[in-house]
């Protein structure tokens, strides 16, 4: 059924296609009608070369060649409900001439005109079904009235009865008067009700698809990795978010068993799922970059209110985790730089009277070579604390940068000219990877110091000799130190900031530490990280 907008010249959901379904209709039921009626005639004996079949013949050819016009004009249509009213007035001319040429109160085909009301009832809104029915009503009144009074010619091999009683005419008009606007009644209501269902429930699928659509776009956008997991441990939605955190798509990972995937994240206990609210786990991407998930897991329940999986939401808190590990590590370092301050002082003092004493007792003339060997190391040891004290003093308490505008280009020439007298760096070739000038604002001595500390940081990672490569990216504020050592061990790398923490000999610990309170104290930060075949490079990123 089509529901008809008064407001508009066409019906709501009305289509060409259901205009061309009325007219092939109209066609098939008046071919069954002609034939019918021509079978009826000949039956009763009228001669083939009647009026009446001359009639009947040239009424069906017109209906024939309207419904072909139709048919032909339908792609042009702009005007629906014109275009309706003329079907149906057509309709009402074709049942009004076909009663009379059957003759008339006689005819078997007043019926015809319910049809043409049920019709327009389909198509046509209810004022407008009342108007074909009040039409119907009277065209037929009318033939039966001019009938009676003998108005009608009469046609040749039509049967009229000569005297028809007043009362029958009346009876006949009642009757199928009434079942006319019975009709339009009863189908009006009918129709209307299949209406209003039709709308409801083309309201109720556009809001499933608004909700669908809405359910998409949450779930393409939300920051959040969506998974579900059906009763046999496989992955049967991968959300976009899920795609990008972990770099698998959707077809990589569909129907697979999540424990190959996840296989630090536990879902499933025999054939149950696990439930937790707050959960974390590694993954290794397929780039091999180890990440840490943040993961809950909530049971999916069916429109049945069965479980079918398990919904797992994931966030990747491999950043947040650094931060927190950074900020941990400040602390600690910030803890640290309180006590040493304090304790710096307390036991540089007893350190430089232990040093002038014992070398007010070199000066002693009678002493002898070995007490005097002694005491040349414990003036050498006591210097090595002296200045222990004094970079843990820098690295604990760093002064405040004096920025200034620096050319970098100068200050690298200059470490990499002291860097050629130290016999630290007899076996290691430096290149520079760095334009003539260019200028960072910063403090000069203290990203010299910084500088220097990753320059001897790389050369003892070298002991057998190696390349260095110090460089400069301007457009970023970046200054870097490049080595071909043997790299930092995963395992340590997060402990290479930790004061005293080393891993040579006679290293003190401070070197790498210090090199990151300055650049903390700027604003800035360092990144370290490995390059291919081997080595490590520590970029100093300023502001």
């Amino acid at each position: 059924m089509v529901a008809y907008d008064s407001t508009v010249d066409r019906p709501l959901s009305l289509s060409r296609r259901q205009l061309a379904w009325l007219l092939f209709v109209r066609i098939l039921v008046t071919a069954l009608f002609l034939g019918g009626t021509l079978v009826y005639q000949m039956r009763g004996g009228v001669p083939q070369g009647s009026t009446a079949h001359t009639y009947l013949y040239l009424l069906f050819a017109a209906t024939f060649i309207q419904a072909l016009l139709s048919a032909l004009l339908l792609p042009q249509v702009r005007l629906y409900r014109l275009f309706l009213h003329i079907q149906f007035s057509w309709d009402l001319l074709f049942c009004t001439t076909l009663i009379y040429l059957t003759g008339g109160i006689d005819s078997l085909f007043s019926f015809l005109f319910i049809l043409v009301i049920l019709g327009a009832g389909v198509f046509l809104p209810r004022k407008d079904l009342y108007i074909v029915a009040s039409a119907a009503a009277i065209l037929y009144g009318s033939l039966l009235d001019l009938q009676y009074y003998g108005y009608l010619p009469r046609l040749k091999g039509v049967f009229f009865v000569d005297y028809y009683d007043g009362g029958e005419v009346f009876f006949a008009v009642f009757v199928n008067v009434t079942a006319f606007f019975l009709t339009a009644f009863l189908s009006g209501i009918l129709v209307e009700r299949q209406r209003r269902s039709q709308r409801d429930l083309a309201r109720r699928e556009i809001d499933y698809e608004e909700l669908e659509t809405l359910n998409k776009a949450i779930l393409a956008n939300t920051p959040s990795g969506l998974m579900i997991v059906n009763e046999q441990g496989r992955i049967r939605s991968f959300n976009v978010a899920a795609s990008r955190i972990t770099g698998f798509s959707l077809a990589d990972v569909y129907n697979r068993p999540v424990s190959e995937l996840f296989p630090d994240m536990p879902l499933l206990r025999g054939e149950d799922f696990i439930l937790i609210s707050r959960g974390e786990g590694t993954f290794v991407s397929p780039r091999g970059e180890k990440l840490i998930l943040g993961y809950a897991t909530s049971l999916l329940d069916g429109p049945d209110d069965k479980t079918i999986g398990l919904l797992v939401t994931f966030q990747d808190l491999t950043h947040l985790k650094s931060m927190e590990e950074e900020l941990k590590r400040t602390d600690r370092l910030a803890a640290v730089g309180r006590l040493a301050s304090g304790m710096a002082h307390e036991i540089r003092n007893p350190l430089a009277s232990i040093s002038g004493s014992v070398q007010l007792l070199m000066e002693n003339p009678s002493m002898n070579e070995d007490d005097r060997r002694l005491m040349r190391i414990v003036v050498r040891e006591a210097d090595r604390l002296s200045l222990l004290l004094s970079d843990f003093l820098v690295f604990a308490r760093p002064a405040k940068p004096r920025k200034e505008s620096v050319d970098v280009s100068s200050l690298l020439d200059d470490l990499i000219e002291m860097a050629s007298c130290d016999p630290r760096f007899a076996a290691v070739r430096i290149y520079r990877d760095y334009p003539g000038a260019c200028r960072i604002f910063a403090d000069p001595q203290q990203l010299h110091q910084a500088l220097w500390n990753l320059a001897i940081n790389g050369a003892e990672a070298m002991p057998a000799g190696g390349t260095l490569h110090v460089g400069i990216h301007p457009e970023f504020h970046e200054i870097y130190v490049e080595d071909s050592g043997p790299g930092i061990p995963e395992e340590i790398r997060s402990q290479i900031f930790d004061p005293f923490f080393t891993t040579k000999d006679r290293g003190t610990g401070l070197g790498l530490a210090t090199v990151h309170a300055i650049l903390e104290a700027h604003g800035g930060s360092l990144d370290v990280r490995h390059v291919e075949p081997q080595g490590t490079r520590f970029t100093l990123i300023l502001p």
